[in-house]
């Protein structure tokens, strides 16, 4: 279990951060961009869930499930494999966390209004900020792959396909905030020319 008891430690200062596994890596190296994504991406469910907590608490419990879920990915991320032991067994996002959010997001879309056109972000301010945690989450996705393909770096084929879905379930989720699709802002392609 993790015990803070003091919040800044000054060994920082120097533009690097720790890994689980030891290593210090600078604060702008690709892994430390991939964790602050995923924990940006969180901290966006959070703002959306303040709406979402009275309104509708069975995906609310989805969206907190998610939270969880994206400390498990960076904890992952934080604790690369290089093959060396470790002394513990490192916390690595699993499948069935990946197929937990398949059935969510078949159990949400499965009451959506089907699409019409593309949708733009909007419509509540519950959608606004599914939608700002679901591009987020897109961008996460897009530095983990750049750190997958970098030579000597690792990252869990499973964490991939995790924050795959995140974004998946986040849209579907503000769809359904957006009274099951019937509120969405749809794109109508050159309507300002």
């Amino acid at each position: 279990m993790v015990k803070l008891n003091k919040i800044y430690t000054r060994t920082g200062d120097d533009g690097t951060t720790g890994l689980v596994s030891g290593p210090r890596r600078s604060k702008a190296d690709l892994r430390i961009e991939a964790i602050g994504a995923v924990d940006e991406a969180n901290a966006c469910i959070g703002l959306a869930r303040l709406d979402t907590q009275t309104s509708r608490p069975g995906l609310d419990a989805m969206l907190a499930r998610v939270q969880n879920d994206l400390f498990d990915l960076g904890a992952d991320l934080a604790t690369p494999d290089d093959g060396k032991p470790l002394g513990h067994e490192p916390l690595r996002i699993a499948a069935v966390q990946t197929e937990r959010l398949e059935a969510d997001i078949d159990a949400i879309n499965a009451e959506l209004e089907p699409l019409r056109s593309f949708v733009l972000p909007g419509g509540s301010s519950a959608a606004a900020a599914l939608h700002l945690a679901r591009t987020v989450a897109r961008r996460a996705e897009r530095i983990m792959v750049a750190l997958a393909g970098k030579r000597g770096e690792h990252v869990n084929p499973e964490g991939l396909k995790y924050i795959n879905r995140v974004s998946d379930l986040l849209f579907v989720a503000a769809r359904a905030v957006n009274d099951n699709g019937n509120a969405d802002v749809l794109w109508v392609p050159g309507k300002n020319r």
